[in-house]
């Protein structure tokens, strides 16, 4: 369906993508207090499939979100899961803001993907978007002159494979909706993660239930709020809007956990946005999906 431009529903829609993966971010803080990260990533999964039933049924049922590249889901899935573990793991060793300032250089691993196993073509504003999101990179984790910061690391490896993903969904866009594609998400993780969350289960306590469910929500619905917001704007309103989410995290992880961001660290975030604002400029360019 066509909808009539509309900047402001546009940025309303994407204050809910935002608001939900700032309550993430903070919510998978507190529940990795008491629960194993395998057994926060099956709950989110399993509910988050009960919580999109109304939605399949509403759009034909289940018979309905029936896919014809079972093979490229599952692929999609094993990328997206390991780093959601990474990105719920990284949040445990280092400060919030510095997760996701790490977690957008995910377009640009994107892009370097869609060049080599999509076919799209590489310019001058795509090279120079990568290289400034690399020395972002090089300028948050300062391998050589600080300790190598194991939770930097994995942010990083987490970042990757979320750009791994992304470039499968954008295949996958083809042929699947996007309910279709969010369906199979909850079903195949759910499977990935049921052994290794029994390995490790502890029942949760009442306190940590409200955690999980919001991350089961906020984890489920953030993408529907950008979804929609693509409906009434084109991606070079939209997306920019989600950069916002490096500066806020960086304040609800002062104001809540007292965390600080060094100046070198600030310098490496502003980098990594310029070359994501860069790669949305270039022709032909797919916007991020950052987020967990």
């Amino acid at each position: 369906m066509i909808r009539e431009p509309s900047k402001t529903k546009a940025a309303v829609w994407m204050a809910g993508w935002l608001l939900q993966l700032l309550i993430i971010a903070v919510a998978g803080r507190e529940a990795t207090r008491e629960l194993n990260v395998f057994q926060i990533m099956e709950l989110r999964s399993s509910i988050g499939f009960l919580m999109l039933v109304p939605l399949v049924l509403r759009s034909g049922g289940f018979a309905a979100m029936a896919t014809t590249r079972p093979r490229l889901q599952i692929g999609r899935n094993a990328a997206h899961y390991v780093a959601q573990l990474g990105w719920f793991f990284a949040l445990t060793l280092i400060p919030i803001g510095e997760v996701v300032a790490i977690e957008f250089t995910m377009p640009i691993w994107t892009a370097i993907l869609a060049v080599g196993f999509l076919g799209e073509r590489m310019n001058t504003g795509k090279a120079l978007a990568i290289v400034l999101g690399l020395v972002g990179v090089i300028i948050i984790v300062r391998p050589g002159v600080s300790e190598v910061n194991h939770g930097q690391m994995i942010a990083l490896g987490a970042a990757v494979l979320f750009g791994v993903s992304i470039a499968m969904v954008k295949s996958l866009t083809q042929t699947d909706t996007s309910l279709k594609i969010i369906f199979w998400m909850t079903v195949i993780q759910s499977v990935f993660g049921f052994v290794p969350a029994l390995y490790v289960w502890v029942w949760p306590t009442p306190h940590v239930w409200g955690w999980i469910v919001v991350i089961a929500f906020c984890g489920t619905f953030s993408h529907y709020c950008m979804a929609r917001a693509m409906l009434y704007a084109d991606a070079t309103v939209v997306v920019p809007m989600d950069f916002l989410r490096v500066p806020l995290t960086a304040i609800a992880g002062w104001l809540l956990y007292n965390e600080q961001i060094d100046l070198l660290t600030a310098l490496g975030a502003a980098l990594i946005l310029c070359g994501n604002l860069l790669n949305l400029r270039s022709p032909s360019t797919s916007p991020p999906r950052a987020g967990a």
